[in-house]
């Protein structure tokens, strides 16, 4: 797939092929999906916590310019980032095994589970290469 972003045209990694994540093969399927991320430059979702939703109401009715501009461009950040993270939380989602789509459906941005997998999913991966390296150790 290519995409044009003004005048540089990308090259997207096709994630058609991308075998869903069963819970075995975390490390490996995890760098692809980050590198098709990284592509549209909406990776910040994964690494970013989620922006304060609450709305600060001031005390005084006048605003000044520097402060109306400081709001315009929180809420254009903001609206930034819910789009992407619908586009990251979207591939994420389509991409696991069902039994893992319908534990993870439930939370609302994409770094929730991205966080959460890593923490399943990737220490797992340590522990099994301790394990394999003390069993060649023994032999």
């Amino acid at each position: 797939m290519v995409v044009a972003s003004g005048s540089v045209l990308k090259s997207l990694p096709d994630l058609s092929k991308l075998e869903p994540l069963d819970g075995i093969n975390y490390k490996r399927w995890s760098q692809k999906p980050l590198i098709f991320f990284e592509r549209l430059e909406v990776d910040y979702v994964l690494f970013t916590l989620v922006p304060d939703n609450d709305l600060v109401v001031l005390a005084t009715p006048t605003v000044t310019p520097s402060t109306e501009k400081t709001r315009k461009d929180d809420e254009e950040s903001k609206a930034k980032y819910v789009k992407d993270n619908k586009v990251v939380r979207g591939h994420l989602l389509n991409h696991v095994t069902n039994a893992l789509f319908d534990i993870f459906v439930e939370q609302k941005y994409a770094k929730e589970i991205w966080d959460n997998l890593e923490s399943r999913y990737g220490v797992d991966d340590v522990g099994r290469k301790k394990y394999v390296v003390g069993k060649w150790m023994e032999f």
